[in-house]
């Protein structure tokens, strides 16, 4: 396994944001276009990808199978966005590392804590940010006042 720091220019980044967009449309039903418009990437410059090594054709190469980018949220948080691992991966602790990855460059950016908000119907999600010390607080900012969403803070 292997993680690197990026951007959101990275193109494999970009394929992986493509396949969360595509499994949140389905989650977030009705709600997807509200959820959407904040979540562009193009704002993000700090992105972490995970590659695995496979076979293909007889060759060992790299594969991105998963992502996680944080952003400022304010002066002492970073907010953490676009996090997914594709399904056939889930359970191997690469979340972990990815989270783990975002949470070490947050620091030393010299931040304190991150947030995020992830969807209520997302119940893996929300289980995996419980599992990795994140605490409930009460929803922030354009999710105030959003049903499905339940939003989380670190202390870094």
């Amino acid at each position: 396994m292997k993680i690197i720091r990026t951007n959101s220019e990275n193109k494999d980044f970009i394929n992986l944001v493509k396949e969360l967009d595509a499994y949140l449309k389905i989650t977030d039903g009705d709600e997807h276009d509200f959820y959407n418009q904040f979540n562009n990437i193009d704002v993000l410059k700090y992105v972490v990808v995970v590659y695995v090594d496979t076979e293909i054709n007889s060759a060992q190469v790299k594969i991105p199978v998963g992502c996680g980018a944080i952003k400022k949220f304010n002066n002492i948080s970073m907010e953490v966005k676009r996090m997914y691992v594709f399904p056939e991966y889930r359970g191997k602790g690469i979340a972990r590392k990815i989270l783990s990855e975002l949470e070490v460059w947050a620091v030393a950016l010299g931040y304190k804590k991150c947030v995020l908000e992830t969807g209520k119907r997302q119940v893996e999600a929300v289980q995996f940010y419980k599992k990795c010390d994140y605490t409930v607080i009460l929803n922030y900012g354009q999710y105030k006042n959003m049903e499905n969403s339940i939003c989380f803070e670190k202390q870094l």
